[in-house]
């Protein structure tokens, strides 16, 4: 019986297989862009762009062509790109709607986007602005996932611990439920709650936050995650690796990345 690549490619973009490689070919552009976000996660930019692209070809406007954007756009902010990126989520946000209604999940997708991008840039009250604007429950899951982890490092950067510890500490549980916020999406919401921690003043538990979800990098070939935790334990020191250690974790999954096409904007 012959593979279905619709659940395939759902699967490791959002399920439970981020880290499958070789990805089954995709045929529509749907595949197309969700055989991106599985190839995005590994670090794998080159392939990803690839996807888009020829998804862009074929279907240039519209709410697919909107979650394109966005998400290039998330690549380039995984690299250091924020300004870059705000360029790509507002064309987004216009392609989000179809003749004359908005899609729901591409406007939101480009909205959280944008906020991120204004967060990264330094535009805190913008990037407040633009998360309230998102449509209030988020759908699918995933993004109201996203847009708890804009919120968290929102607080992280304005000094507020405690906001910061809830939000990441949220995206953390609607992983657990979410149908289409899975493993990646796990991980990268301990990546936020080490951080919310660590601005909350607790070291110790953002740690062992942070030493757990380095592990599971390693086990779904999560590179860009990988290099991030990495980063952080440096500066908060960990009990399982070396500062020799994590300095040449750290510096592998850069250049892994490099190797695979993506192209870093602040190292």
């Amino acid at each position: 019986m012959s593979e279905d690549p619709d659940a395939a490619l759902a699967a490791a973009a959002f399920g439970g297989a981020p880290g499958r490689w070789p990805l089954p070919a995709a045929t529509t552009p749907r595949q197309r862009w969700l055989r991106a976000v599985a190839a995005g996660g590994q670090g794998r930019y080159a392939s990803a762009d690839a996807d888009l692209a020829m998804l862009l070809r074929q279907t240039p406007a519209g709410p697919l062509a909107s979650l394109a954007y966005t998400t290039r756009a998330s690549f380039l902010r995984q690299l250091g790109g924020h300004q870059l990126a705000r360029g790509l989520d507002g064309r987004a946000l216009a392609l989000a709607r179809n003749e004359h209604q908005a899609d729901p999940e591409a406007t939101a997708d480009a909205l959280v986007g944008l906020a991120a991008d204004a967060l990264g840039i330094g535009r805190f009250a913008a990037s407040a602005a633009l998360l309230r604007r998102v449509p209030e429950p988020p759908a699918p899951s995933r993004l109201a996932v996203r847009r708890n982890w804009v919120t968290a490092e929102l607080a992280m950067v304005t000094g507020d611990g405690a906001t910061a510890v809830r939000h990441a500490a949220q995206a953390l549980e609607l992983t657990h439920d979410a149908p289409d916020a899975g493993a990646r999406h796990q991980v990268k919401s301990q990546v936020v709650l080490a951080g919310a921690l660590c601005c909350a003043g607790h070291v110790d538990r953002a740690r062992a936050v942070a030493e757990a979800a380095l592990q599971d990098t390693e086990r779904l070939g999560l590179i860009p995650l990988r290099w991030a935790l990495a980063c952080l334990l440096i500066d908060i020191g960990g009990t399982t690796q070396t500062a020799e250690e994590l300095c040449g974790l750290r510096d592998e999954a850069a250049e892994l990345v490099r190797y695979r096409g993506g192209r870093w904007q602040h190292l």
